[in-house]
């Protein structure tokens, strides 16, 4: 087993996956500059977090349109999963793999800290370690993670449980305090129809020790990696 983290210009947090999938999971990771295109050889996908191109034009919109991103989606094509990272999410969005966009934060500043996230579905490839329900805590970082979509967009994601987190307070409860950059129905993660492409805004890789205030991220890429040796 291999999985491949992408790295644009501007990308930061590869380094925290990489260590994560490797020191802390235990499996075989390795960084991919986006000149290399090719992802042959690898089983699953991490598209992280960062300011790829320093969020020039749209958080996203150039990485999104990079000769390597037909090798995500040929790769996603074949069952294996995908998973974008804040900024990873924003370029998900915008190489229209997954529904809806990233646009700056209601209150339009840069946010970083913990939020509460409840688990919406875990029948995904990234969350079969979680339990449905459960509250969890993950940390934000961005400017650009207000989720929009148009309304029979949203009905879809709800009606196809694509929506995977939602922004909670501590007990659970969809609230405005809750969501901290306006996301449409406090939507923080979702899923493509195949359920094999996950992106969201909070950081898994900043919540995978305990020494880090939360593991619960940790199952995130525990989930992935089971998906991975159940079927490739």
């Amino acid at each position: 087993m291999k999985i491949a983290i992408l790295q644009f210009g501007g990308t930061n947090c590869d380094q925290d996956v990489l260590h994560v999938l490797k020191d802390v999971v235990g499996v075989d990771a390795e960084t991919v500059w986006y000149k290399q295109e090719d992802l042959t050889g690898f089983d699953g996908v991490v598209v992280p977090g960062g300011f790829s191109y320093g969020d020039y034009l749209r958080a996203g919109a150039i990485a999104a349109r990079t000769p390597i991103m037909n090798s995500v989606k040929k790769l996603a094509a074949e069952g294996k999963p995908v998973l974008g990272i804040c900024n990873g999410f924003q370029i998900l969005t915008e190489a229209r793999v997954l529904e809806g966009a990233l646009t700056t934060n209601e209150y339009p500043k840069f946010r970083c800290h913990w939020t509460n996230l409840r688990v919406e579905t875990v029948d995904t490839p990234f969350t079969s370690k979680f339990r449905k329900g459960e509250v969890i805590r993950m940390p934000i970082a961005h400017m650009e993670g207000q989720f929009y979509a148009e309304e029979k967009t949203l009905a879809e994601l709800d009606e196809n449980e694509q929506v995977v987190f939602r922004y909670v307070d501590e007990n659970g409860k969809v609230t405005d305090a809750a969501n901290p950059n306006g996301s449409l129905e406090n939507i923080a993660g979702i899923v493509n129809t195949s359920r094999n492409i996950l992106g969201l805004m909070p950081h898994p890789e900043r919540a995978s020790e305990s020494i880090l205030g939360s593991d619960d991220g940790l199952r995130v890429f525990e989930s992935m990696v089971d998906y991975i040796t159940e079927n490739f």
